[in-house]
């Protein structure tokens, strides 16, 4: 009996988790989604977990790498409150105990984010009283019973007092009614009219009736709180309606335009502009921070001689460039998908440099993000003519949420880890020695220059090709070196020179393409790249800690 009393509990347990878990989500409607238990543990996760695995989920999972974690969070809460519910059952405070850990646990994550606010703990203390509640309401027991032998002398002195009455007022026939009387409870019924031999609920036994009533509403009540705190959070903190509400500003200096005919559009090789819904996210948001542009403003502060605030309205009224700019992240490996390019059109950062008047020794500049990550990025590269800037468009729209709307950073020539500041509201101006950045704090290279690459697009890795015409093609990056080369070589044979797509500036990838006559059998196509400075990207595979990876990208394909 006892194992099935834990299994209750166990039940029980998991049901209190999804209680907490609704009555959280409700609360961070009222607070922010920030605030919410899973958002909060989640994003304590990440900055708790090593490099390598962190490389190890955006390798595996790439953009669904959130959700996994959240979805890896959410089965370790079940467990751990179907392990407290099966102690409840016989040990409450035990039980009570551990969901109060848990709650705290929510509550240690949401005061030590680095965007705190004073009421970001509230929604996991109210997670843990409802997970609580309800825990208390499954497990309730029936009131145990008064000792036997007391009931027996209690039920033996009201029949000597009955006896006594009827005896003083027995009418005539009393006699035979009092046996009918004594037949009824001795067996065929008691005094309230149950059947003898009914099974009842033991005294101090789970009532299971009631815990199956109580648990279906719950877990149904649950759903529902849940559902409403996410669509009440969407309906007060999404900021699509600013969004589409915005007109995206006429840069005073447009990009130049590509060279007739020079883009290579070879079936299956990527496009030279990369579409917003396809460009690649990589950053460290559990929930995306959601930034309204009427009250958004940045702050450039530190080691200036004049400090500056602008708003949205201030920054867009500046004198705006348009530029093409290709993006990486470090963490990609040889080949991989973490690239795309993009139109940008934002205010030039070395001007608004300028205006605030960096002070002598001064050779970072730290961005921080609305979520608290913070970005270091070099001095010395953002002002050296190259078109870093404060962006608000991509592509011909205003930033979507998920990179970095309203207001992001985009500098050419760095790995995104040290330059591609999201959501950004802070730039303050210091040294390298007075702070590390948050990858750098993990091992990160400091300054992160871009690595030349190059990949093969097409055919795709293990394809099963027919011999004649072959189309090798793909795309190779050095931005702000540009690619003045591409080769591609087949097996152990020559280098061939490829075709190269044309580029307004060195800050873009340059599309690339080989015409191959494939030949019945395996074979190992691989491809390097070298840039306008004329080095040639080296063979020797490297992993991309800490400074990004190296190596020739090969793919492996059959010909029939």
């Amino acid at each position: 009996m006892d194992h099935r009393e834990r299994f209750l509990g166990a039940v029980a347990g998991l049901i209190g988790a999804g209680v907490a878990l609704g009555a959280g989500e409700l609360a961070a409607a009222v607070i922010r989604p920030q605030a919410a238990p899973l958002a909060v543990v989640g994003d304590a996760a990440i900055d708790l977990s090593p490099g390598w695995l962190k490389d190890f989920a955006i390798a595996t999972f790439g953009s669904s790498d959130k959700p996994v974690l959240v979805a890896g969070i959410a089965v370790v809460l079940g467990l751990c409150a179907a392990v407290a519910g099966a102690f409840a059952v016989h040990r409450p405070r035990v039980g009570l105990s551990a969901v109060g850990g848990l709650g705290a646990l929510g509550l240690a994550a949401a005061l030590t984010r680095p965007d705190v606010r004073p009421l970001d703990g509230l929604p996991s203390v109210v997670a843990a009283v409802a997970a609580g509640w309800a825990l208390h309401l499954l497990l309730w027991r029936r009131p145990a019973a008064k000792p036997v032998h007391q009931n027996h002398q209690n039920h033996q002195t009201r029949s000597a007092r009955t006896a006594r009455t009827a005896g003083a007022r027995r009418p005539t026939g009393t006699r035979r009614q009092t046996g009918a009387a004594a037949r009824g409870a001795n067996g065929r019924a008691d005094g309230n009219g149950r059947a003898a031999g009914a099974r009842q609920p033991a005294a101090g036994a789970l009532d299971r009736r009631r815990f199956l009533r109580t648990g279906g509403a719950l877990a149904g009540a649950a759903a529902v709180v849940g559902v409403t705190g996410r669509e009440a959070q969407g309906a007060r903190f999404d900021v699509e309606d600013s969004r589409a509400a915005l007109r995206v500003p006429t840069p005073a200096d447009t990009v130049p335009a590509l060279p007739a005919g020079k883009q290579l559009n070879t079936p299956g090789a990527s496009r030279f502009y990369t579409p917003n819904s396809s460009f690649y996210r990589v950053d460290t948001a559990i929930v995306l921070p959601q930034l309204r542009p009427e009250t958004w403003s940045l702050r450039i502060h530190g080691m200036v001689d004049r400090p500056l605030t602008l708003n949205y309205d201030k920054l867009v009224a500046r004198s705006l460039v348009e530029r093409d700019v290709t993006l990486t992240c470090v963490s990609d490996d040889v080949g991989g998908p973490y690239v795309g390019n993009a139109r940008w059109i934002g205010a030039h950062l070395a001007e608004l440099l300028d205006e605030a008047g960096i002070q002598s020794g001064a050779n970072q500049l730290v961005s921080r993000s609305a979520d608290g990550l913070t970005v270091g990025t070099p001095t010395s590269v953002v002002t050296d003519g190259r078109d870093a800037m404060l962006a608000v468009a991509m592509n011909g729209d205003p930033l979507p949420v998920k990179h970095g709307f309203p207001v992001r950073m985009v500098v050419p020539g760095l790995f995104g880890y040290v330059s591609a500041c999201k959501w950004i509201v802070d730039i303050e101006v210091t040294t390298f020695d007075a702070f590390d950045a948050y990858w750098v704090e993990r091992g990160w290279a400091r300054k992160g220059p871009i690595v030349t690459q190059s990949r093969i697009d097409t055919p795709k890795v293990d394809a099963s090709l027919t011999a004649g015409p072959v189309a090798i093609a793909g795309v190779a990056w050095a931005q702000h070196r540009g690619i003045e080369k591409v080769e591609v070589q087949v097996d152990s044979g020559p280098w061939h020179t490829c075709v190269l797509g044309g580029v307004p500036s060195t800050d873009t990838w340059r599309q690339w393409a080989y015409h191959w006559n494939a030949t019945p059998g395996p074979h190992q196509l691989r491809v390097r790249a070298t840039d306008e400075t004329g080095q040639t990207q080296p063979q020797q595979r490297t992993s991309p800690f800490p400074s990004g990876a190296t190596g020739w990208h090969t793919v492996a394909v059959t010909v029939t």
